[in-house]
Parts: structure tokens; C-alpha cells; sequence
């Protein structure tokens, strides 16, 4: 696939997608959605990639989805073009590789439903988050309905839902939104540090903690339990098993990709 809009970098087992539309900026279309899914699927099978970090080129992380696109969609269209965001966006949520926002400046409307799919999100201190789609009459089409309560509470939520309220970066960091707040020149660094950190552990165990976590929450507690034990139990035949030994032997751990 010709990928037009996204750019892939790959050093370090690091994965860097840069959303580069920065003229519209960066907001979502058919051509973002259909290059995401294409990037996903080929990040996922390679050993050599450990973690992904996706940021946006220019003054706008992503910008909202693109109302060019939109505005004269039918309501069967309009269905259809939410569709394929929720699709892109759950594929990425369900990548085994863990995935960091590195949000350099305007999450808006489809862009923060892109940082929420993503599994970590660190801003800069410049970043703007928001929803702002009542402003045009319309609801969130990507899924932040859905995750935006259940990362920040049903009650802020809806406030930044029903308000289209506009908030700073340390704002979002006060209610869950991110998880770390930098200043502009260290975005990338911050995130990259982050990213090796998480790499150098056991990758299946990597895997399987985004994976019980992410299915886990959408079950209740028993069975969200019942999930972690089984996948805690698996690692025992292998990666847990070297990295027990190497503890008891004091020497870093070999894992296996």
C-alpha cells in the first residue's frame, strides 16, 4: 500500500506513525482511516517492532475528523463513515502492541477519540483537547461516547461532551485524560523514553496486560479475575519461567520475540 498520509518510522523496536496532513490539520478522512488499517496489519505480525507511537506533524495532533468529507454524506453514509472510524480504532486499541499518543497540539473531535484508542498518552504542555461535535449539531462518530466515561468518569465525560469545552493540556492530565504532561521540545523524548522502558520487558506479558486489562473492563470483576489468572498461569511455560531464573540468578532476562 502507497501510505500518503501516514509516515513510518522504525528504530529500536520503536514504531513512530506521524499523521502528516498538517495543511488540514491532519484532520481524519476515508484516505487516513484505510491507511491506518493497512499499518496496523503490518506492524502487528513484526517481531522487530516492540511498542508504537503515534503523533501528528505540524500545530494539530489531529484536528477533528474532516467536514469537507462529511457534509454532504446521507444518513446511511454518515453511519457507514463512523463504522469505519470505530473499526480503524478498535483495531488499533486491540494491536497486542502497546500504543502512546504523543499528542503535539489539537486532539479534537476524531483526534481525541484517537488518543483515547491509543493505550498511553502523553502531551505536550501546548496541547488542546476537546469534543466538539455539538457545535456542529452532530455526536462523537469514533467511540468517545464509549471511552472517554469509562477513562475519565461518567460525569466529566459528559461535561467535556455536552459543553464541546475546549481543555489545556494540564487540565486533561488533572482528569485522567493523559498521563504525562511535557514541555513541547521534549514531547517526542518523553515519549520515546516511555517506549523503550516498555520494551525492554517481557514482551508477552506486554501483550497479555493490554489484553486482560482491555477485555477486562468490559466484564464484571469475577470474570475480569478468572481472565488474569489464566493468562497469569500460561506464562509459566516460558516467558515468566526465564524471567523467575533470571532474577534467582541475578542476570538480566533473554526474551524471546
Amino acid at each position: 500500500m502507497i501510505y500518503e498520509i501516514l509516515k513510518l518510522h522504525v528504530a529500536e523496536g520503536i514504531a513512530t506513525i506521524t499523521i502528516s496532513r498538517p495543511q488540514a490539520l491532519n484532520a481524519l478522512n476515508t484516505r487516513f482511516f484505510n491507511e491506518m488499517d493497512g499499518l496496523v496489519a503490518e506492524i502487528g505480525p513484526r517481531d522487530d517492532i516492540k511498542v508504537v507511537i503515534i503523533t501528528g506533524e505540524g500545530k494539530a495532533f489531529v484536528a477533528g475528523a474532516d467536514i469537507a468529507e462529511m457534509v454532504n454524506k446521507t444518513q446511511e453514509e454518515g453511519t457507514i463513515f463512523s463504522r469505519l472510524g470505530q473499526n480503524t480504532f478498535r483495531s488499533l486499541e486491540l494491536l497486542a502492541k502497546p500504543v502512546i499518543a504523543a499528542v503535539n497540539g489539537f486532539a479534537l473531535g476524531g483526534g481525541c477519540e484517537l488518543a483515547l484508542a491509543c493505550d498511553i498518552r502523553i502531551a505536550s504542555s501546548k496541547a488542546k483537547f476537546g469534543q466538539p461535535e455539538v457545535n456542529l449539531g452532530l455526536i462523537p462518530g469514533y467511540a468517545a461516547t464509549q471511552r472517554l466515561p469509562r477513562l475519565i468518569g461518567l460525569g466529566n465525560a459528559l461535561y467535556l461532551l455536552l459543553t464541546a469545552e475546549m481543555i489545556g493540556a494540564e487540565e486533561a492530565f488533572r482528569v485522567g485524560l493523559v498521563q504525562k504532561v511535557v514541555e513541547p521540545d521534549q514531547l517526542m523524548p518523553a515519549a520515546l523514553d516511555l517506549a523503550k522502558t516498555i520494551a525492554a520487558k517481557g514482551p508477552k506479558a506486554i501483550a497479555l496486560i493490554k489484553s486482560v486489562a482491555r477485555h477486562g473492563i468490559l466484564m464484571d470483576f469475577e470474570a475480569g479475575c478468572a481472565l488474569e489468572s489464566e493468562k497469569f498461569g500460561m506464562l509459566f511455560e516460558n516467558e515468566g519461567a526465564e524471567g523467575m531464573r533470571a532474577f534467582l540468578e541475578k542476570r538480566p532476562p533473554k526474551w524471546e520475540s
